[in-house]
């Protein structure tokens, strides 16, 4: 049988999720198993807001003037940018319907790669 969340805890846990990236969080867009790093994005002092059980990041759309390498981006995770932890691993990214959308998923080293917008939705 599969475990069923209230709203109100989901929120809960998404809202845990903000507190541990706390003010210095980074966005990082990565090839398939991020074995090369796309793009960074900086999070906002306060990352998101959690609403209905889906995290809504702030501050969207972002940014990165000059990609860092050249690839497909195929997935993503948050971290912490001074300790370089990371909070949450395994997001999607495409143009579309996914955790993370992006104008293009074709990024170029030295392109300004933006971020359309940042959701992470509690199962």
């Amino acid at each position: 049988m599969a475990v069923t969340y209230t709203n109100a805890v989901k929120d809960a846990r998404l809202t845990a999720v903000v507190t541990a990236i706390g003010g210095t969080g980074v966005l990082e867009i990565g090839t398939t198993g991020m074995a090369s790093i796309l793009a960074t994005i900086s999070l906002n002092a306060t990352a998101g807001t959690a609403s209905g059980g889906v995290l809504t990041f702030s501050g969207f759309p972002k940014s990165d003037t000059s990609a860092d390498n050249t690839g497909t981006a195929a997935a993503a995770r948050i971290r912490t940018a001074t300790a370089g932890t990371d909070i949450v691993t395994g997001l999607t990214v495409g143009t579309s319907g996914s955790d993370i959308n992006l104008d293009s998923t074709s990024i170029t080293a030295g392109q300004t790669v933006t971020i359309n917008s940042a959701t992470i939705t509690h199962a």
